[in-house]
């Protein structure tokens, strides 16, 4: 049975907090979502010495091409002064990043609260 068509403001979300923009991806990022949300990540990361979280968890699928898009947006951030910062609280995809070697390459973080700083009380 064919998937329905989904649009680009049901795979990437994209807001303000703490100083920081993040960029939160939803679903099954493959080639196809890749070409649609490409212009709207750019669009995030595009300001000089923005600091960017790019938020995985809601992400259930990531292929090389979402992997590329990772590290496009990670190299723009870094040309316009600014950082990328991971959040990946899946095992999956951190293996996959571990496995090519992108966990040197990107601060990865468990959480959003985590890569904004944000200090949770102690339990």
């Amino acid at each position: 049975m064919p998937r329905e068509p989904v649009s680009p403001a049901q795979q990437i979300h994209v807001y303000e907090t703490a100083g920081r923009t993040v960029v939160q991806l939803h679903g099954e990022i493959d080639i196809a979502v890749v070409l649609r949300v490409t212009a709207e990540m750019d669009a995030a990361i595009n300001r000089p010495n923005t600091d960017v979280v790019v938020d995985l968890g809601p992400v259930e699928f990531l292929d090389c091409s979402g992997l590329g898009l990772l590290c496009r947006a990670r190299r723009r951030a870094e040309e316009r002064g600014g950082r990328l910062t991971l959040v990946c609280p899946h095992p999956r995809i951190r293996r996959m990043l571990r496995i090519v070697e992108l966990d040197r390459v990107f601060a990865v973080t468990s959480t959003v609260d985590e890569a904004l700083g944000v200090r949770t009380p102690a339990s």
